[in-house]
């Protein structure tokens, strides 16, 4: 069983859309495939409860099917900081909760499982110092960067990659996700991100792909998910 945390250079990023093309292609690997969204804010209320978009786009991708509650134990209504949503409902966010989660979700014994972050590397939990990355490092799961390629991406880039390495952590990799069609000099921010970070390129991913078949994988791709 391999275990990754999908974090992004900021909030729209495209970590979802990262997460379900590799999900989509692990799957037509043969790889049995679980996705968690373990924190989520900016969620509908419907009949069956809230529910989160990205979520929901996670849990169709992944090929074993599992409870919406497991998927995304913690959504709120108000998009906003998850721990500003859960102070204003008197309630707080544990580490414990999430722990419990992911073991839940290990007892359905699938080959890959995904964990998307919300927001970027350093979503409070609190505000008296607890992040969701302390949640990755307590279970010491490999990472992977998905980086949302736009003027600034350099920065947020590097900075992200270099907590997550002071962290103790593995990043295994980055994804090039292009968030426009019109970015000026694209080919060499990413030339600048291969050059500069010592994480490889895992996949790039051109603006609004249609299907899967549109993912770029490049050879570490396939090292590190397969």
């Amino acid at each position: 069983m391999k275990t990754f945390f999908m974090t992004g250079t900021d909030t729209d990023a495209g970590k979802t859309v990262a997460s379900s093309l590799i999900l989509k292609e692990l799957n037509n690997l043969y790889h049995s495939t679980l996705a968690l969204k373990p924190i989520s804010a900016g969620c509908e209320m419907t009949s069956a409860g809230l529910r989160n978009e990205d979520a929901l786009t996670l849990q169709e991708a992944a090929n074993i099917e599992i409870d919406y509650e497991l998927v995304n134990p913690i959504a709120f209504e108000p998009p906003i900081a998850p721990h500003i949503a859960a102070s204003n409902l008197g309630r707080s966010i544990e580490l414990s909760d999430l722990q419990d989660s992911l073991e839940e979700a290990k007892k359905h014994q699938a080959s890959c499982i995904l964990i998307e972050g919300a927001g970027g590397w350093r979503l409070p939990l609190n505000n008296n110092g607890l992040f969701l990355s302390d949640f990755v490092i307590q279970n010491q799961i490999p990472v992977v960067l998905v980086v949302g390629m736009k003027l600034g991406c350099l920065n947020h880039a590097i900075l992200t990659h270099q907590a997550i390495l002071r962290d103790g952590l593995t990043c295994v990799g980055w994804v090039a996700n292009q968030l426009s069609d019109d970015m000026l000099e694209y080919d060499q921010n990413k030339q600048s991100l291969i050059q500069i970070l010592s994480s490889p390129l895992l996949a790039e991913i051109p603006f609004q792909p249609k299907d899967i078949n549109q993912i770029n994988l490049t050879e570490a791709f396939l090292k590190v998910f397969t």
